[in-house]
């Protein structure tokens, strides 16, 4: 069964699949810099690979290894980055949550709000049993989102990443369903 992209409101988001009238912001987003320093690849430089986010991200739906979904503010509908749940395995019942938004938005809760959309959306609708989701060990801000999800710091993999020249290390951290359930069930 291939995944449906959802729709997903929260209190101040709307979580949509990606179209071709996102091309300049997806592509304004991946090509700053400042907001890519800890990324695991280097800033966009040619606006077709706008082109091809968009169409991965309607391909990983259609090939059942998860979603991608643009944020939008409810308050006046503007982009403000996006959520994703992939790598979708399911023998393992496994996949990874990942997320980018526009520095201005940072420290405003999206990424968490975002993340719980798409973590309630995934629990609810499929037998997943573990995600996991990596963060650059220079970025505690993503790893606080993490456990403010309910995610479990479970170790670092050393020099795991070069980017243009970099190394750094990344944190992994977990979330298994008996945890979720129970940050549920405590709400």
């Amino acid at each position: 069964m291939a995944f449906q992209t959802p729709t997903l409101e929260t209190e101040r988001l709307t979580l949509r699949p990606f179209g071709a009238a996102d091309k300049d912001e997806i592509y304004a987003l991946q090509s700053d810099p400042y907001v890519l320093r800890h990324w695991d690849s280097s800033p966009w430089t040619r606006r077709e690979q706008a082109d091809r986010f968009i169409e991965r991200s309607a391909t990983m739906a259609r090939d059942e290894k998860g979603i991608r979904l643009a944020v939008d503010r409810r308050s006046d509908g503007a982009f403000v980055g996006w959520c994703a749940f992939n790598e979708w395995n399911p023998d393992f019942r496994s996949g990874e949550l990942g997320y980018c938004f526009k520095r201005e938005e940072w420290g405003k809760g999206y990424a968490t709000e975002a993340g719980r959309a798409v973590l309630e959306w995934m629990f609810e609708n499929t037998n997943l049993n573990r995600v996991q989701s990596a963060a650059d060990t220079r970025n505690p801000a993503s790893g606080k989102v993490l456990q403010k999800l309910g995610f479990i710091l479970e170790g670092t993999m050393r020099e795991d990443c070069i980017v243009d020249g970099v190394v750094s290390d990344s944190w992994i951290f977990g979330l298994l369903r008996k945890d979720w359930e129970k940050l549920q069930a405590s709400a």
